[in-house]
């Protein structure tokens, strides 16, 4: 197992161990969770949850929670683009895995990485921003 470190913010992510060999999140993605996790108290923990739970069970482990979806029309050579609709908030009691989180990220298969590129809450945002998607798949395809 292998530790990861995202860089200095407010998300905390050094403090999860995980299987993930990289871990990283965009800007955009940073400036929405600072925003939600203001709403919701619990964000940072259950976030942590998700990495170590939902995301390892489905990537590593092959177990599908019907919880993540691959969002095919945004994939790329080298990555895939999904879309995870499971997201357990404390916060939001008597919701469960329904909560309305949505969190939008791109696993590097090759690499064993993860981005975080957008979380939202489906209240505030009906989808995620294809424009957003879009933008990270041509930023990766520069380097």
């Amino acid at each position: 197992m292998r530790k990861s470190f995202i860089g200095h913010h407010h998300i905390l992510l050094e403090n999860i161990v995980t299987k993930f060999k990289q871990i990283e999140e965009t800007l955009e993605f940073r400036k929405n969770f600072k925003k939600l996790s203001k709403k919701y108290r619990t964000l940072n923990t259950d976030f942590q949850r998700f990495i170590e739970t939902l995301l390892e069970s489905y990537h590593h482990m092959k177990i599908d929670a019907k919880g993540i979806f691959k969002i095919r029309e945004l994939a790329s050579l080298g990555f895939s683009i999904y879309k995870a609709k499971k997201f357990r908030c404390e916060t939001l009691k008597g919701k469960g895995v329904e909560s309305g989180i949505r969190i939008i990220y791109a696993y590097h298969v090759d690499e064993d990485r993860i981005v975080f590129i957008e979380i939202y809450f489906k209240t505030d945002q009906e989808n995620e921003s294809h424009n957003r998607i879009k933008e990270y798949i041509k930023n990766f395809n520069q380097e």
